[in-house]
């Protein structure tokens, strides 16, 4: 963190005339003039990054592709971590001082077995995972490019960390595992998170999510030999129903999805086993938690009432409910000099953004007291985790301007 920025106590006023100080730079001007020029080359990476598969748990390949691109802007060396998370340090003055850590996700939502075809069409892109987070990825890269291409020299180090495991059941691994490293953990002191495209956002509030397998097993049968016997399907309808009924709070906000359900194997059996995945979603933990508890009786209770009405009660269905996913709940402290930055540099902009709840990276250090935010990497974007997704990258510049200003303020710049 800048030394302007350590106490946390700078004033709008004065944060609004740093920005503006920074944004008249001769290096700062070159900067954003690189960024204009080079919106085809720019585009292109995009189209050729997107082009490399990264399903869920197998993003080996774009990790490998995407450290051999830092590689090539000069960064020595270019980290990799059992995960496949990347990392490249942009030095500064004090090389011990905390780091500004500016990430984008490398997964997307896509299996191994979709084709992944990229392509352009106009002014618009095309592809799956093209903007969400091929944009994220690509605004990294851009702004880790004009920084060595301009010779920006910074008072603090900026990590360019490219990460695995945000997107569904990947449950935010990549950045868990950065957080559990003590080495990561003890130098970050902020976090710059670019994910999809827009720039009208912050995400300066985690969303929290709980996700649960809920499986009912019994002995199965035959529908006519066996009837009697506890059916796991009926005991998860009936549980189905009953979590439809539960009271949610409007304030906190609070919601519960059953997203899938599965079971049987004919019309003419009696299931051995049924199951679903629910989805809690909550901006306070404690409601999580006290849902989280109405979800395990209610269940239990479904389970219960179809085991006492089945005619063979000699026969005994089975439940088990895990944990599938959990992401914690936080919001950013409203005086964090990340957010007094990102507030300066957006009214120097002329950029009018609201502050958003989602469930992005951020939550983890957000969770764990260490500052941090989600902003997106400019341009539109649509069809996002649908194989038509798409991207126009029309204003993508003045995105990057807004990362690169954000970043040098937090930073701190050593002038000529």
């Amino acid at each position: 963190m800048s030394p302007e920025l350590e106490s946390g106590q700078v004033s709008p006023i004065a944060m609004q005339r740093e920005v503006t100080r920074l944004a008249s730079l001769r290096r700062v001007h070159d900067a954003f003039a690189w960024f204009r020029s080079h919106d085809r080359e720019i585009a292109e990476f995009q189209m050729r990054l997107t082009s490399v598969p990264a399903p869920p748990f197998h993003e080996q390949d774009r990790s490998d592709w995407y450290r051999e691109e830092l590689r090539k802007l000069g960064f020595l060396p270019v980290e990799q971590d059992d995960l496949g998370d990347v990392f490249a340090v942009h030095p500064g003055a004090n090389p011990d001082a905390s780091l500004l850590a500016v990430s984008a996700h490398l997964d997307t939502v896509f299996p191994p077995d979709v084709q992944i075809e990229v392509k352009r069409e106009h002014s618009r892109l095309f592809g799956p995972g093209i903007s969400d987070n091929g944009a994220g990825l690509t605004a990294l890269w851009s702004v880790a490019s004009v920084l060595r291409h301009c010779g920006f020299q910074l008072k603090t180090p900026v990590l360019f960390l490219a990460n695995v495991g945000e997107e569904g059941e990947g449950d935010l691994r990549g950045f868990r595992y950065v957080f559990a490293q003590d080495h990561w953990r003890s130098r970050i002191s902020q976090v710059l998170v670019l994910d999809g495209a827009g720039v009208d956002t912050i995400v300066a509030q985690a969303l929290g999510s709980r996700r649960f397998e809920v499986r009912v097993s019994g002995p199965g049968g035959h529908s006519w030999s066996d009837f009697g016997a506890p059916n796991p399907i009926v005991a998860l309808g009936r549980a189905i129903a009953a979590l439809g009924k539960l009271d949610l709070p409007a304030d906190p906000k609070t919601t519960l999805n059953i997203g899938t359900i599965e079971g049987g194997t004919s019309v003419n059996t009696i299931p051995e086993s049924a199951a679903m995945r629910v989805d809690v979603r909550s901006a306070a933990t404690s409601e999580i938690d006290r849902l989280e508890g109405d979800l395990r009786e209610t269940v239990a209770a479904a389970v219960a009432e179809t085991q006492h009405e089945a005619r063979e009660s000699r026969k005994k269905l089975a439940l088990s409910i895990e944990v599938v996913g959990n992401r914690p709940a936080a919001e950013l402290r409203s005086d964090a000099p990340i957010m007094a930055v990102l507030r300066a540099v957006d009214e120097h902009l002329g950029i009018r953004s609201r502050i958003h709840r989602a469930s992005t990276d951020a939550n983890i250090p957000l969770s764990l007291g260490i500052d941090a935010a989600a902003i997106g990497a400019g341009g539109t974007g649509g069809g996002a985790h649908t194989l038509r997704e798409w991207y126009d990258p029309a204003g993508r510049d003045r995105a990057l301007n807004r990362i690169l200003l954000v970043i040098l303020a937090l930073a701190g710049v050593n002038e000529p």
